[in-house]
């Protein structure tokens, strides 16, 4: 073989040589170093996901726990809902009892207040109608009498008086 072969020869084998080690280090670096980097990543992202599945599974629990609230709290509205009607229902009707009591009391104490008026209204009649009948009977009276009956009067009183002493 020819040096020129030679050399390439050896160029060729300390290429193949040198892409062995190369490959070693890269394997050896790989394996002391970039392995277990990337499995402890991968440990952390599955511990994460677990982590996240776990708190999926606490938030779809919690989801069902508030499901059922709501649930219960809208059966409750709708027993309030239903308790308020009711409660209105009966408070309505007793106003309205009240309200016709009420209007009852009112009906019988304006008729009482009527027969009272009234009674009010027949005595200042029957007063009236006194103090005219006076008022008449003394115009009347005055009318009547005068200086000739008052004259009369005195004399018969007089001879009374005379004939008592006489």
């Amino acid at each position: 073989m020819s040096e020129a072969k030679l050399y390439l020869e050896i160029a060729i084998w300390s290429q193949v040589a040198s892409s062995i080690v190369f490959i070693g280090a890269l394997v050896f670096m790989w394996f002391r170093w970039l392995l277990p980097v990337f499995l402890s990543a991968q440990d952390r992202s599955n511990r994460a996901i677990a982590e996240a599945e776990r708190h999926r599974d606490e938030v779809k629990a919690a989801l069902e726990t508030l499901r059922s609230e709501i649930d219960s709290a809208r059966h409750d509205a709708e027993l309030i809902v239903q308790r308020a009607d009711d409660h209105a229902q009966h408070e309505r009707q007793s106003a309205i009892d009240e309200v016709k009591d009420a209007g009852v009391r009112a009906l019988e104490n304006a008729g009482k207040e009527i027969d009272r008026a009234r009674a009010a209204g027949r005595a200042r009649l029957r007063a009236d109608l006194l103090g005219r009948a006076l008022r008449v009977a003394r115009e009347d009276a005055a009318r009547r009498i005068g200086p000739s009956l008052d004259e009369r009067l005195i004399d018969t009183f007089v001879g009374s008086l005379e004939r008592a002493n006489g």
